[in-house]
């Protein structure tokens, strides 16, 4: 069965309904994940109207005065993507246009990531673009969880603080006492993430998958460097999109004598045939947190989604009070 789970952070200071500056609204991608962060800081998500006219355009109202206020928007820019990134730039247009002093767009899935550079010729930079387009619309700052490359923070002229799941999946890895622990990047490209989370895991060692893609969305498994046999392997990723690059890892280690292998990853994208693939049995457990909905018909088994939104919630807390970000990551 699926479980969720919350790692707890004491608020570093009074509770955020003290202070009538600070606005905290959702879009339509996330609703429980918003409500979430509101119940962290003590306050209630805004009154906005959300809807979509007979031509499928959206309209969007905020229905309290937010002049001179410090606007938090939380919308993750999952499925449907475009709708959910147009909902998003409309929302901020509003609040600017509304008069707010500050307005944080946080989005804890950023949507184009992996269109973060050109690859062949006549090619879009679309991460880029979606930046330019956030900011064009009077974002004054960004609040992003683990984005899908560091290079991303650089496209935005705006603040953006960036912050990491790891901290809610590895306080679960820890509270489950496996033994033999390895940690596992599916491909070189996320090496550096995963030897952060095994320093975080008593700095257990480390093992690589080469993988090669021939295709978009289609991954082929090459060689396993570091050693995984008897040991409960640990595959790190910051999202799980179809599956096919994890699964194939999963196999891969299966072969090479891994007792158990778990799967663990920020952001369930789950796209068509992810499910099929992750319920498969290769997986003692997939743990991912709620960036995205992870809706009822789509768990499995498997499956554990953990909550980011004490993260989240002390993040925002933070950025309002002007403290240290970073300094939850030490």
């Amino acid at each position: 069965m699926s479980y969720t789970a919350t790692l707890l952070f004491s608020p570093t200071s009074q509770p955020a309904s003290d202070n009538n500056r600070l606005r905290l609204f959702s879009g339509s991608a996330n609703v429980p994940l918003a409500q979430e962060v509101a119940r962290y800081l003590g306050m209630d998500v805004g009154p906005m109207v959300r809807k979509r006219f007979a031509d499928g355009e959206l309209y969007i109202q905020i229905q309290e005065s937010i002049r001179g206020c410090d606007v938090y928007l939380i919308q993750p820019c999952c499925k449907p993507v475009n709708d959910n990134l147009m909902e998003l730039l409309i929302a901020i247009d509003a609040c600017r246009r509304a008069s707010a002093r500050q307005i944080t767009a946080v989005i804890p899935y950023y949507c184009y990531a992996r269109a973060d550079r050109k690859t062949a010729g006549r090619e879009a930079i679309t991460a880029k673009l979606v930046a330019n387009l956030i900011t064009e619309a009077g974002a004054d700052r960004i609040l992003a969880m683990d984005l899908h490359s560091a290079q991303i923070q650089g496209y935005f002229d705006i603040p953006l603080d960036h912050v990491y799941g790891s901290p809610v999946l590895i306080d679960y890895l820890v509270s489950k006492n496996l033994s033999d622990l390895v940690v596992v990047s599916p491909d070189v490209g996320g090496v550096t993430r995963a030897r952060a989370f095994a320093k975080k895991l008593d700095d257990a060692p480390l093992a690589i998958i080469d993988k090669r893609r021939q295709a978009h969305n289609v991954a082929e498994v090459v060689n396993l460097i570091g050693d995984v046999k008897g040991k409960t392997a640990v595959l790190v990723d910051d999202m799980i999109d179809t599956a096919g690059t994890i699964s194939e890892g999963a196999r891969l280690l299966r072969q090479e004598g891994a007792r158990q292998v778990y799967a663990c990853a920020t952001h369930a994208v789950f796209s068509e045939p992810a499910i099929s693939r992750l319920s498969s049995g290769l997986f003692e457990e997939v743990i991912v947190t709620n960036t995205i909905p992870v809706p009822e018909d789509r768990r499995f088994d498997q499956l554990t989604v953990l909550s980011v939104a004490n993260l989240l919630g002390e993040a925002i807390w933070r950025i309002h009070e002007d403290s240290s970000v970073s300094s939850m990551f030490r």
